[in-house]
């Protein structure tokens, strides 16, 4: 696989229909207009090429209107599973400092009792670790106790018997990252991906001098404010910020240039980030129930995914979506990446329900601007 870098572009050139990219766009601009959402940015990719790159809408409304930009800063939330954690671990597995089927006991060695010395590193990585899915743990307001809350927990299940969505598994991810390397979770992905791959407006707690560019999130009751440039979740917030199941922020460019190097194989610009192998393993199928299928980190296109990435994406497509209304879709046959981040649940959640509506709809009239043909 030869390192593709992104460029601007015409559709034509990467086999996509112009029209129809910008039938998507309007579709998507009357969501806004029906004030369906505050706004969005949208940018989708092809064979490397830049096909649509549109920012619309507004990224604040309260307590001030601000326009969207294309580069707009967004709290991605649970993207920052697959994109940060677990790409951080697979460093670490490169490195030979962990292994997949390592117990998680032999890391943090509090995390113990009722069946836990079963967990290991990929229970965590497919969800299916037995933890509970989520506890309201920002209300102990430490790392240490959030992380100490999570290691006394009883499992659910036994581990490896079903998936059960866990955003508690990720934070112990998180911490083992930081055990491993001495370095929180931030410092260590930065070092070792986002920076070498260029991505400059990607981070956890983005300083105050960025705010105007940052897309406003809900009115937490909890702080009792509207959330510019704070992560939403509020067990990460009470992590400080840091945490292995949300906190990144970033903008569409950025993330772009992250799934260009999944698409490449695992390097970008010449710089080797991740090997084949490994990009291989994570975004193969490890687990599935009736309705989903996990990888390592990512979601796959298979049961009730086409409520996210529609229908006419491939089976080997894989992705992730955030609560604050971020979401991304790539899939290698199509060589396609579709990235649609907005600020959904701003300034309350109570219309983020029409997600489930949007994204199939302007995901199948994206994909099917492939006007080439596709070899699988």
């Amino acid at each position: 696989m030869s390192s593709i870098s992104l460029r601007y572009g015409d559709p034509i050139e990467a086999g996509m229909c112009h029209r129809k990219l910008n039938e998507a766009l309007n579709r998507l601009k009357e969501f806004v207009d029906l004030g369906k959402l505050p706004g969005f940015v949208i940018l989708v990719v092809r064979k490397g090429i830049i096909v649509l790159h549109e920012a619309y809408g507004y990224a604040s409304i309260i307590p001030e209107r601000r326009p969207m930009r294309k580069d707009t800063i967004f709290d991605i939330a649970s993207m920052t599973k697959p994109i940060a954690t677990a790409t951080a671990i697979m460093k670490l597995i490169e490195r030979g400092e962990i292994y997949l089927r390592q117990r998680v006991q032999e890391i943090v060695p509090e995390f113990s009792g009722n069946k836990k010395e079963k967990v290991t590193i990929w229970h965590l990585l497919t969800h299916t670790s037995g933890l509970p899915a989520w506890r309201p743990l920002y209300k102990l307001k430490s790392r240490e106790k959030i992380v100490r809350a999570i290691c006394s927990m009883k499992l659910e299940y036994e581990p490896g018997s079903k998936i059960v969505y866990s955003c508690l598994g990720y934070i112990i991810l998180g911490e083992i990252v930081e055990r491993i390397t001495g370095k929180a979770l931030n410092e260590y992905i930065n070092e070792a991906v986002f920076k070498p791959l260029g991505m400059k407006d990607t981070m956890f707690n983005p300083p105050e001098d960025i705010k105007t560019r940052i897309a406003a999130t809900e009115y937490c009751k909890w702080r009792r404010r509207i959330l510019i440039g704070e992560v939403h979740d509020e067990n990460a917030y009470a992590m400080g910020g840091v945490s292995g199941n949300a906190g990144l922020f970033s903008t569409a460019y950025d993330i772009a240039i992250f799934s260009q190097m999944m698409l490449n194989e695992g390097v970008y610009n010449e710089r080797r980030i991740l090997c084949p192998l490994t990009v291989k393993l994570m975004t193969k199928k490890h687990v599935e129930n009736h309705n989903e299928a996990r990888g390592l980190g990512w979601l796959l296109n298979y049961g009730d995914a086409y409520n996210l990435c529609g229908d006419l994406m491939t089976t080997s497509a894989f992705g992730h979506t955030g609560f604050t209304g971020t979401s991304l879709w790539i899939d290698p046959v199509l060589d396609l990446i579709v990235i649609l981040l907005t600020n959904a649940i701003h300034p309350s959640r109570d219309k983020r329900h029409v997600l489930k509506k949007i994204r199939p709809i302007i995901h199948n009239m994206i994909a099917s601007a492939i006007i080439d043909e596709v070899h699988d």
